[in-house]
Parts: C-alpha cells; structure tokens; sequence
C-alpha cells in the first residue's frame, strides 16, 4: 500500500500514520463498504479510506479544511466513488453508510442516534482527552453499541548522545462499536446486564 501523501496544510495536524493502522484494522473496509467520515480536516483517513471501501462521503464543517481534504486527495491514487461535502454532523451524513468514523468530538451524541437509527455496522471514535473519552463511551453504552475500547501511545525514536531515545505523543482512545442489527443477533456485542469489561452494568 503506498503512502498517504499531504501536501497541503489545514492547520490541524492530521492522524498520525500509526494510529490510522490501527484505525484501518478496526474499519476492516471491504470494496463494497461505504464508509463515512466526519470532520476529514487534511484527508488523510479519507484518503486511506479510499483505498479500500467502494464509496466514501467524507463531511467537514470548515470550507477551508474540506478545500484541503480536496486537494491532498487530488495528490493521491484512489480507487473509492469520493463525496466530499460542507456540513455539520449529524447533518449531511447518508442513511447507507456501513462504516463510520468520527474524527472529533463535536456533536458526538446526535451522531451515535443517527447510527443507530441507520444500523451502521461498523462505528469508530478517536478521542485525545481522558474526560471526553470517558463520557463517550458511557454513550456507546447508553446505546448498546460499544465492542471494545482501545488506549494506546506511539513513541518515536531521535538521536541523542550518539544513542536513541523517544518522544512520546499524546495516547489515543479508540472506541470500537457497532449498531447493526446482525452483530447482537450472532452475539457479537455485550448483553443488557453485562458490561464490556465483564462488570454489570
């Protein structure tokens, strides 16, 4: 897989290449999944996503961000049927989507109600700070939809007194959901009396 080319700055850093790894194996994205996204800012997961769903509809609030998801994926090799569009989620977000991600934050309430109530079988939400990541996943358990939660922190290596030493970036929570219809039927998710770390709820 070649890498994911950003020429173009949209004044946020994009998600770093190890944690869109992660991401990617948790998405499992398919030719015939269509995946949508929200808040794309460079465009790197749309991007990634591009290479291998069969439709992406990626949304960003900002014109001047969407402008550069627009031009990073221009200076990319995609496969994917590309949507690009100005909005606000939940607003804007299709009724199809298999897969979902929310790259921020903002709205994320309204949006877990619009993937319940469109049974997108796959759902991921990376979040940065600790108390948004703890409210968020009681979300996903208020709606029955939260798999697994994920922490994890990439360390990269510099040179220093002729050795390797390591400057550490900010940990990641990753939260891992589903509300199709098909993965409590085959009791892929938590029971109503059983919590996902094994507790009751």
């Amino acid at each position: 897989m070649s890498r994911v080319s950003l020429p173009h700055d949209a004044k946020a850093g994009p998600t770093k290449p190890e944690v869109r790894a992660v991401l990617a194996s948790k998405l499992a994205l398919t030719g015939s999944d269509h995946f949508a996204e929200v808040g794309s800012c460079t465009g790197a997961v749309t991007i990634t996503a591009a290479r291998r769903a069969g439709r992406v509809t990626a949304l960003e609030r900002k014109g001047n961000r969407l402008d550069v998801t627009r031009k990073n994926l221009a200076a990319n090799d995609v496969d994917a049927d590309v949507e690009l569009r100005e909005a606000e989620a939940p607003e804007g977000l299709p009724d199809d989507a298999d897969v979902l991600f929310l790259g921020g934050s903002r709205n994320y309430e309204a949006i877990l109600d619009h993937a319940v109530e469109t049974g997108v079988d796959r759902i991921v939400m990376n979040v940065s700070r600790l108390e948004v990541a703890g409210a968020a996943t009681e979300a996903f358990r208020e709606r029955d939809i939260l798999e697994e939660v994920v922490q994890f922190q990439v360390s990269h290596g510099y040179e220093l007194a002729g050795a390797t030493s390591f400057n550490s970036e900010n940990p990641v929570y990753m939260l891992v959901g589903s509300a199709s219809e098909d993965v409590a039927a085959d009791g892929g998710s938590p029971t109503e009396t059983e919590a996902t770390d094994g507790g009751q709820r």
